[in-house]
């Protein structure tokens, strides 16, 4: 929504919030902002319901206690943070320095006290929602470089944030479900794995049959199996945490996926 476009009561609280308060950009990608910053109070919310004591035991992935996946979610923040000053300065800032700081920054975090691996995850949200409200419209066009070493503008960086929150919320693994997720992420995480199957030539083919809505999720490749499910169940199993309440149309087993991200 343009600043021109407010509601009244949205143009009144900017005028109570005085002219110190950050806005996004006009011309930001506010859809995956929304979603970025929801996924974030998602987040949080499945972690404050974690006693201390529950951040030892194992999360989801493969290897990983919840102390590692939780270093990694703050980690992530101020490694897209780096990103979008970029995009702010026109000064490269990698996301990581080199090739092993990311899984460097995890094992460390997830060493850290309690409290301040808590904080690490709040403070970072909260530093790069400021980077993010600093850019300017043509700065959201500016050109960076993720860890994977696709050239892409920085409003991608919205996205590539909120698929990151969403999904390790549920790798948590104290209640959080894709079926919480808005149907606008559902639909942006199996668009996101197509695309990524794409760029990496991935052999195989998949048509998705959703059976909570009328329109198809998607498909790729070429006379796949079809696989029918609730979207949700869909993207769960597309993003690699399991397959539940999911059926091939004709029988047979599900088939073998390519790893998402």
């Amino acid at each position: 929504m343009r600043a021109g476009e407010l509601t009244p009561e949205q143009l009144a609280l900017r005028e109570r919030q005085g002219a110190g308060a950050r806005y996004d950009a006009e011309d930001a990608p506010h859809a995956h902002l929304d979603l970025a910053r929801r996924g974030t109070a998602y987040f949080a919310r499945r972690l404050m319901q974690l006693d201390d004591a529950d951040l030892d035991a194992p999360s989801l992935l493969p290897g990983w206690s919840r102390r590692h996946l939780i270093a990694h979610v703050g980690y992530n923040a101020r490694a897209v943070a780096r990103l979008v000053e970029w995009a702010r300065t026109g000064v490269e800032n990698r996301m990581y320095a080199s090739d092993t700081q990311r899984w460097d920054e995890i094992v460390l975090g997830a060493t850290l006290p309690t409290r301040a691996l808590r904080h690490l995850v709040d403070h970072a949200a909260v530093h790069l929602d400021v980077e993010w409200r600093d850019l300017s419209d043509a700065q959201w066009d500016a050109d960076v470089v993720t860890a994977q070493g696709r050239t892409v503008p920085a409003r991608e960086t919205a996205w590539m944030r909120a698929k990151e929150v969403w999904v390790h919320a549920v790798d948590l693994d104290n209640g959080g479900s894709f079926l919480d997720f808005p149907p606008e992420m559902i639909d942006g995480i199996i668009a996101d794995v197509f695309r990524a199957w794409t760029r990496r030539s991935e052999p195989g083919a998949v048509v998705l049959r959703a059976t909570d809505r009328d329109d198809s999720p998607g498909s790729y490749g070429e006379s796949g199996a079809e696989v029918e499910g609730a979207a949700a169940d869909l993207a769960r199993w597309l993003a690699g945490r399991g397959a539940r309440r999911l059926r091939v149309v004709g029988g047979g087993e599900l088939p073998e996926i390519a790893r998402w991200f």
